[in-house]
């Protein structure tokens, strides 16, 4: 009678390992080393502190006390569909000081017509490009002496402190003054109040200037250097870029991303 309830206790304890074991297996399952799960969800902080300029109209800009612009908009429909909150406000800063802060992790995201370059890709991360640009020249309406890059020989130019626009100028022109400004209103006016002969900036940028601003501004010659525009990310978050890139990918093809360049530019192609 002893060992039949021996036996018995046995068997029930060896039924309850067999069943715990079977329970740790299933959890072992998704790997340490995985990434992404099947359902394409990414491994996210609940928040990430997201920086842009406040002087770039129309990609970002102070409206009535308010921060809006296409890449306000962008970067809000971005979050959203990554399933991702920013944490508090969308910071501002100096356009120069945007990528020194992402590498000392003051921001994690920055989007401010950012152009992606190969020296900044070895600093901070880019999601895929969002907007294709270029560098084109503003010129007072009277001024009939520059109308290209070569005319620019000689002058007095002013563009954007940090910008591509003043690395291409530096590369591209021999004999001539640069003059940098921190704010792109300072860039403009200096060209309106004559310290300056020309500006040289972002394609879409100067347009929109010209055309709800500028006093008797207007751009000339072609445009130069091609660029896209992406967002930026501080190093060592490849599920951030890439739960941005999905994003937004899908804000591409359900139509959202449309609904905000044509508020901000007119009607897309």
């Amino acid at each position: 009678m002893f060992s039949k309830k021996k036996n018995w206790f046995f068997m029930l304890a060896l039924i309850l390992l067999l069943v715990l074991a079977a329970c740790g297996g299933g959890n072992d399952t998704s790997g340490d080393d995985e990434e992404v799960d099947d359902n394409g969800d990414y491994d996210l902080n609940d928040s990430y502190t997201v920086v842009s300029d406040n002087s770039f109209v129309p990609f970002e800009f102070m409206e009535d006390g308010e921060l809006v612009g296409f890449d306000i908009e962008l970067i809000t429909a971005i979050a959203e569909e990554a399933g991702f909150e920013i944490d508090g406000e969308i910071q501002t800063t100096n356009f120069d000081g945007i990528i020194p802060g992402l590498q000392t992790g003051q921001f994690e995201i920055a989007v401010a017509g950012i152009s992606i370059t190969e020296e900044r890709k070895g600093t901070v991360d880019f999601s895929d490009p969002y907007y294709e640009s270029g560098i084109t020249i503003a010129v007072p309406e009277d001024n009939e002496d520059i109308n290209s890059l070569e005319d620019l020989e000689g002058k007095t130019i002013a563009t954007r402190l940090g910008s591509t626009s003043s690395q291409f100028l530096e590369e591209n022109l021999e004999d001539k003054t640069i003059d940098t400004y921190e704010q792109l209103d300072q860039v403009y006016m200096s060209v309106e109040n004559g310290s300056a002969d020309a500006a040289v900036y972002d394609l879409p940028n100067v347009e929109y200037y010209i055309a709800t601003t500028g006093d008797g501004l207007k751009a000339v010659g072609d445009t130069y250097q091609a660029e896209d525009y992406g967002i930026a990310i501080s190093k060592g978050n490849d599920e951030l870029v890439a739960a941005i890139n999905d994003a937004l990918a899908t804000l591409h093809e359900n139509g959202t991303y449309d609904e905000i360049y044509d508020k901000w530019f007119g009607a897309s192609e």
